[in-house]
Parts: structure tokens; sequence; C-alpha cells
């Protein structure tokens, strides 16, 4: 970081993914429609990256501020929502960067945090940020024993089990939900994690685990209770 609290230009997200998942529309209805209803007021999605979330979250009325480190894909998420014709602030920087008297009603990191380091700081952060009962929403990937080649590859520090990604956030959060998503998923990233060993997969085996694997899942994980998935979600609200 600069010494105004600007984010330091220096910072490029090293993953290549954001365009090839952006095309997993079953995956993001299937997961959108999990979080929707606890998101609510002004809003502050941390990493909105290439904005293909902030477009199946946001509409154009709510107040949504959009946090990006990566300068290139904060100045390419800025040409995309103005070619929506959406007005919404991006932030090229981190909640480092943001004024200690800013607060928001609800804050957002959809496969986010498990690029951060120190991830229990960075929650306490935005943790101060939200308003009273507000809300804290992470959607995380599931179980380190799933940790691939591809986690490395786009810079993931870890995976999340539910109890871990729990211990990460403060003292004074109400958990309101944790559910596993894509029980089926599972399998196919056990099959790259122990046998096909990608760091990357190509478009054809992320259409196939879209239009065939996430459909199965969206029915089998009620039916398990939700406690078995590749995602996990969990949402928190404050005090």
């Amino acid at each position: 970081m600069t010494a105004n609290g600007s984010a330091d230009a220096s910072y490029t997200y090293i993953g290549s993914e954001l365009d090839l998942f952006a095309l997993a529309a079953n995956w993001k209805r299937y997961w959108t429609d999990q979080i929707r209803p606890y998101i609510r007021g002004r809003v502050l999605e941390v990493g909105a990256g290439i904005g293909s979330n902030t477009l199946a979250l946001a509409d154009n009325t709510r107040d949504w501020t959009c946090l990006e480190p990566d300068g290139t894909l904060a100045d390419r998420l800025k040409r995309r929502l103005a070619d929506a014709g959406w007005a919404f602030p991006v932030i090229h920087g981190t909640t480092s960067d943001l004024p200690a008297h800013e607060r928001f009603d609800c804050a957002i990191y959809i496969d986010v945090l498990e690029h951060i380091d120190d991830d229990r700081s960075e929650l306490q952060r935005v943790t101060s940020l939200l308003q009273p009962e507000g809300r804290l929403i992470v959607l995380a990937p599931a179980h380190q024993f799933l940790f691939s080649a591809f986690d490395r590859a786009v810079g993931h520090y870890r995976r999340y089990s539910r109890e871990t990604l729990l211990a990460a956030a403060p003292a004074g959060l109400r958990v309101e939900r944790t559910v596993y998503l894509d029980s089926v998923g599972a399998l196919a990233s056990a099959a790259n994690r122990f046998a096909l060993r990608q760091s990357m997969p190509n478009a054809r085996q992320v259409k196939l685990w879209d239009h065939v694997l996430v459909p199965i899942s969206r029915a089998v994980d009620p039916i398990v209770g939700y406690r078995l998935g590749k995602s996990v979600i969990a949402i928190w609200s404050k005090g």
C-alpha cells in the first residue's frame, strides 16, 4: 500500500480462471440463490474481479461498492459496469484502504478469502466496517485435502472446512448459516487432486461440470443435508 492509502499498483492477480468460470451459469445461479436472501442495504463486495458476481447479485438500484486490488481488473470492472449502464463505485484497493468511518450493511467475499494470507485480520477489519446487525457472507473452496495444483496456480493459501472458516471470523459475530455446496463436484475436484493434477481446467471440463454435475448437486445436496461439497458458505450477522 502507498502512503495515501491507495492500492499498491504493483499488485497483480496471478490467476487466469476468471473468464473461464464466468461461463459457469448453473453454478452461479446455484450459489447466488443461497446467499441472495441475506443481502441488504449498503453492500461491499471485496475482490470484485471482473464483475461477473456483481452482475449476478446486484441490480442497478442497489447501493453497491466494488473493491478490487488489481488495477487492471479494477479498470476492466469499471468498463464492464459502465457498459451495463450501472454506476456503482469501483475502488482500486483493499479493506485497509477504506476510511475507518465507512459503514456497510453487508460485506461479501466470493472465492476471495482463500487468496488472503492473514484471513483473520481481514475479517476482523471488515467486521469493523459493518453496521450493527450487518452481515458478512463468505463463499470459499472447501476441504484442505482437495488442495491441488489448481489452487496453487490461482494463488490460494488454503481451502476451508466449515470449522476453519467459522474459526477465522472474529468474536461477536452470530452465525446465521453454514452449508457445503456441490457434493458431486467435490468428486471431480478429488479426481483432479489425486489423478489429473491439472493446474487449470479446460473449457470443455468446466462446461461438463456446470451443465451436468452442478444440476445433480442441486438435487443431491439437500438430501445429504448440505454436509458435503467442494465449496462452503458461511453467513454471519454482527452483534
